[in-house]
């Protein structure tokens, strides 16, 4: 069989947080990542999905990291798109580099650098997190630089644009993509990928996740608009993953913990709550998108919230149903129960829960990357 491009690296492109300073300039952003697969090209995609104005690059570079942000400085080579160094990206455009003769070796860290030199609205990108998740941004132009200076440049945790790094690879490698919420863009994909790593699995655990959103609705207002797009504009837009055939869902808990009522909150109305049949379809549609495509299909049961601040019997029933809906259909490849080995009784293990009663703690994520990961490595 021959060689094809299978990612290492993916993150859904969502609406950045609104802040009074969304303008950069003169800036230079890095996201290093750890190659599952060795190979002999590299192809990125930047994406502008959710951007209302054009994008500038003015260099795209590619370099073997050394430590943390720091590059080895001979490795570092140009990335181009339609034979040019820069790239312009319009509102909505995504586009794929062109692919690049590089050596990969597994295991080996690599980092993707772009320079935006003018002003640009830092408004495509998506909050990360967890211990594979760590992006760098730098005042001046680094791209070419094996030394980011680090009075100049810290950590950030949201990575703009960048949407998936591929590697021309063998067939034997597989890549697995995550989809959801704000419980899968935290921790437990990461832990996952590490699993995977540990068991000598050669598998990559792409993530495509936006904290607060939901299957059915999307806020419209500023305040809450970085909650992102609903499932009928996302899904399709995140599921072409470089080499993925296999799909894990995690969604649907915003949509029963959002809505409380406009005398609480004008933009969540309670006509927002769904039925347990409208989510189950919505659920539905993810599952005929993905099969359309080839993709094997895994959905995690929805994980306790009793204790959540909007927490109701009525949420805690729908929950559920849901739940019971997953864990009997047939019409997906199994389930990940991660709602069974996190729960006591009906709220989350102590020890798993991170104080919120909503999202996991450290030893939660990673207890449900073992979940996942037992449940991959029986299929």
């Amino acid at each position: 069989m021959e060689k094809e491009f299978k990612a290492i690296y993916g993150q859904a492109m969502s609406i950045v947080t609104h802040k009074p300073s969304q303008y950069a300039k003169n800036i230079t952003l890095r996201y290093p990542m750890k190659s599952t697969f060795k190979g002999d090209k590299i192809r990125i995609c930047l994406d502008n999905f959710t951007g209302k104005e054009g994008v500038v690059f003015d260099s795209i570079t590619i370099g073997r990291v050394i430590s943390g942000r720091d590059l080895d400085p001979t490795s570092i080579v140009d990335i181009t798109f339609n034979g040019s160094k820069g790239l312009h990206l319009d509102v909505g455009e995504q586009c794929y580099s062109d692919p690049l003769d590089f050596k990969v070796h597994e295991q080996e860290t690599i980092a993707i650098s772009f320079y935006l030199k003018e002003f640009t609205h830092l408004r495509c990108g998506v909050y990360t997190q967890g211990p594979l998740s760590t992006g760098y941004f730098g005042e001046g132009d680094f791209s070419h630089a094996g030394i980011m200076d680090h009075a100049s440049s810290m950590k950030t945790p949201w990575v703009f644009f960048l949407s998936e790094v591929a590697v021309l690879t063998e067939p034997e490698y597989k890549v697995i993509t995550c989809y959801g919420d704000s419980i899968t863009s935290q921790d437990w994909p990461d832990y996952l990928q590490k699993l995977m790593w540990e068991n000598n699995k050669k598998v990559s655990v792409v993530r495509k996740a936006v904290s607060g959103t939901r299957i059915l609705r999307q806020y419209s207002c500023v305040q809450y608009e970085a909650y992102g797009l609903k499932g009928d504009y996302r899904f399709g837009h995140e599921m072409h993953v470089a080499g993925s055939d296999t799909l894990i869902i995690l969604q649907g808990i915003n949509d029963i913990i959002h809505p409380v009522g406009v005398e609480k909150n004008e933009f969540r109305p309670w006509q927002d709550l769904p039925s347990s049949k409208e989510l189950i379809e919505g659920l539905r549609k993810y599952v005929k998108h993905a099969k359309s495509l080839g993709m094997k299909v895994y959905i995690g049961t929805l994980i306790p919230i009793e204790g959540w601040r909007t927490y109701a019997y009525f949420r805690e029933n729908l929950r559920n149903e849901v739940n019971e809906w997953i864990r009997t259909t047939d019409e997906i490849d199994g389930v990940i129960d991660f709602d069974k080995d996190i729960c006591d009784g009906h709220k989350m293990q102590d020890a798993f829960d991170s104080g919120d009663h909503l999202h996991p703690s450290d030893e939660g994520y990673a207890q449900m990357a073992k979940t996942a990961y037992n449940k991959m490595s029986m299929e």
